[in-house]
């Protein structure tokens, strides 16, 4: 099959415009939660801070979004940590801060159906600002921070080392740290690469 010089010229740059290293001055382990009382809308229409789902156990902040490839790559495994850890006691959330103006599938219409199609046992949440993804220094979707129960972070970065071929997957770092968190342990592998696309910052934040 022949495939358009269109696509084989655009697909390469838009696939490496997504992929990067994590976000400049994002925090590093021991770092606290940021903004952890700022109150964000719920996929059920009510406000949520992470303060609020803070688990016993530890809590995990994902950025994500509904158009992202690596997030819809990444998705079922995202949603299985993600509900196994609220199980355990792990506060779980996931928060979509892009700007909606410019990629309207990522507006709270579709986030919903997101949440109910994925099977999200968690909330997805939206950044209406952008504020709490620049506090955290976020910079990618998908890209995992998992905090103790003190809350400080223990684990920054992407999810596993492989998302587009589950079957191939060799390090597992946030079910790895997860684990560990849970089981006392020290976790060995603190910070990876996120890989994933850019958050589509609003350029009406308040910083």
């Amino acid at each position: 099959m022949t495939i358009p010089w269109r696509t084989a010229v655009v697909l390469p740059l838009v696939l490496a415009l997504c992929r990067s290293t994590g976000a400049e001055g994002a925090l590093k382990p021991g770092d606290a939660i940021p903004m952890r009382e700022t109150k964000m809308e719920k996929v059920d229409g009510r406000m949520l801070s992470i303060g609020e789902i803070a688990g016993k156990k530890g809590t995990l902040v994902i950025f994500a979004c509904n158009h992202c490839p690596f997030v819809k790559a990444w998705e079922k495994r995202m949603t299985a940590i993600g509900n196994e850890s609220m199980k355990k006691g792990v506060g779980v959330i996931v928060i979509n801060a892009n700007d909606v103006a410019a990629y309207p599938t990522d507006d709270m219409t579709h986030m919903k159906e997101q949440a109910k199609a994925a099977g999200f046992e968690f909330p997805y949440v939206m950044d209406a600002t952008s504020d709490v993804a620049h506090a955290f220094g976020a910079g990618r979707t998908p890209e995992a921070f998992l905090f103790d129960t003190a809350g400080r972070l223990i684990y920054h970065g992407a999810i596993d080392d492989n998302a587009h071929q589950p079957d191939k997957v060799q390090k597992r770092y946030l079910e790895d740290a997860l684990n560990a968190l849970l089981a006392g342990r020290d976790i060995s592998v603190k910070e990876t690469r996120s890989v994933g696309c850019s958050i589509k910052f609003r350029e009406t934040n308040s910083q």
